[in-house]
């Protein structure tokens, strides 16, 4: 590992508190705690907070806008592509079906995610973050399973940084994105069986070859970089939302709203630590979350209730980047649920291609069906009163349609071709009929 000597935050062990001075030291230790062995860490900042205020306006290029509150030495570059500050738009066709159907006055926004730099997708972010990280600390090498969408954004962006990729995917799952992962230089290895085996090989791999790893939705690469979004609350809408809603197959996201929710209100930016109410959205196809949910509330939540789930063993799903069935985040994830005073909520899988044909309707959008399924759990939020009069609402949505051709297909008949119209008319449509006035 080479040396750096400017770093301004330290990574604390969830599990037993040690320290560990920065991520040359973290690395050097496996991605694991030196003094227990455990590979959770939440990252403090030396940086004045006192000066986040003044980054919270402007037009930002990308989440580097917040470099003093990133684990990224001075003297390093970062590896970007404009990821991380997706602009929050305001979806009055949402708000409209809340106030027509349930009475509810609210507003609605959604993180445009397919807007979000390298590859259009929520997980450009953690691949800005690793791929900096990775060339500072003279790593070259990286292991990653995935059922597509971060292997994609990792291979595009460690290609960027020199860093060599290995991707381990399951057989038969987004066969674009493997496709993408080649024609960018990286190796790409199919593993028969499913995601939970991909993973299996994956670490195997990594542990023969002596090859960093990615430690999955707790990573904090990933959180540290994810959490940024609670910045952008702050700076496009001025406060934290009422309610964040988001497909979720791990749940990285949902921890690093906490984690960056927390940060800030531990040193006095925010008032109190209120976290927004988590409504977290599965698919019928692929829902151990939601199982694992529903019998904690019908048992009124028992003791050791977040470590009672199922596994689906070979999840029935089409939307490959929501097939977790062995959901081993839900015992950190659930809990944060809970203390937000938040939901699981259920959707089909087969009512999909509707809501999406209703999003292409109002706002000329085609998005990956990871992020539908998040506007389809907003739209079930409503139905079982998840939401309240006068809400703030956060659609955190994942993904665009680039590597979904089929689903593209499937919601207008034509595909990609219709997906750059779409896109090619965004910024017009957007400012006439979907934009209004954020709230503040």
């Amino acid at each position: 590992m080479t040396c750096s000597t400017d770093q301004t935050y330290e990574l604390c062990c969830v599990a037993c508190g040690h320290t560990t001075p920065d991520f040359g030291a973290w690395f050097g230790a496996g991605q694991r705690c030196p003094a227990c062995g455990a590979n959770r860490a939440d990252l403090a900042y030396s940086a004045d907070y006192a000066g986040l205020a003044a980054l919270l306006g402007g037009h930002p290029a990308s989440f580097w806008h917040y470099r003093d509150f990133l684990p990224l030495g001075r003297s390093a570059a970062p590896v970007t592509r404009g990821e991380g500050t997706p602009p929050l738009e305001r979806w009055a066709f949402l708000e409209d079906r809340a106030r027509r159907d349930f009475g509810l006055d609210v507003t609605v926004v959604a993180a445009r995610n397919d807007l979000n730099g390298g590859t259009g997708t929520f997980k450009d972010v953690a691949a800005s973050m690793a791929a900096s990280l990775l060339r500072e600390w003279g790593v070259d090498r990286f292991v990653v399973a995935s059922t597509g969408n971060i292997a994609t954004a990792y291979a595009t962006y460690l290609a960027l940084a020199g860093v060599r990729l290995t991707a381990f995917v399951p057989r038969g799952q987004n066969q674009a994105s493997v496709d993408e992962i080649r024609r960018l230089g990286q190796a790409v290895r199919v593993v028969d069986g499913t995601y939970a085996d991909a993973k299996q090989a994956a670490a195997d791999f990594a542990a023969a070859e002596g090859v960093l790893t990615s430690a999955g939705n707790i990573d904090p690469i990933r959180v540290e970089s994810k959490r940024t979004m609670v910045f952008e609350f702050l700076r496009q809408l001025g406060r934290i939302p009422d309610v964040y809603v988001q497909a979720v197959s791990g749940g990285t996201g949902p921890i690093a709203v906490d984690k960056g929710i927390r940060e800030l209100a531990g040193v006095g930016v925010l008032a109190d630590a209120r976290l927004p109410r988590m409504v977290l959205a599965q698919l019928d196809t692929c829902d151990p979350m939601v199982q694992g949910w529903e019998r904690a509330v019908a048992g009124g939540f028992p003791d050791g209730w977040e470590k009672d789930y199922p596994v689906i063993a070979d999840p029935q799903t089409a939307v490959t980047t929501l097939a977790t069935g062995n959901p081993g985040m839900y015992p950190i994830l659930a809990p944060i649920v809970r203390r937000s005073g938040g939901t699981y909520v259920r959707t089909p899988e087969a009512g999909l291609v509707t809501v999406a044909r209703e999003l292409l309707a109002a706002t000329g959008l085609l998005l990956g069906p990871a992020s539908v399924t998040c506007v389809a759990g907003f739209e079930r939020a409503l139905e079982q009163g998840c939401v309240k009069d006068g809400d703030v609402i956060v659609l955190n949505t994942g993904e665009g349609i680039s590597r979904a051709p089929e689903f593209a297909a499937r919601v207008d008949g034509t595909g990609e071709a219709s997906h750059a119209v779409a896109h090619d008319r965004r910024w017009d449509h957007d400012r006439r009929r979907v934009l209004a006035p954020l709230p503040h």
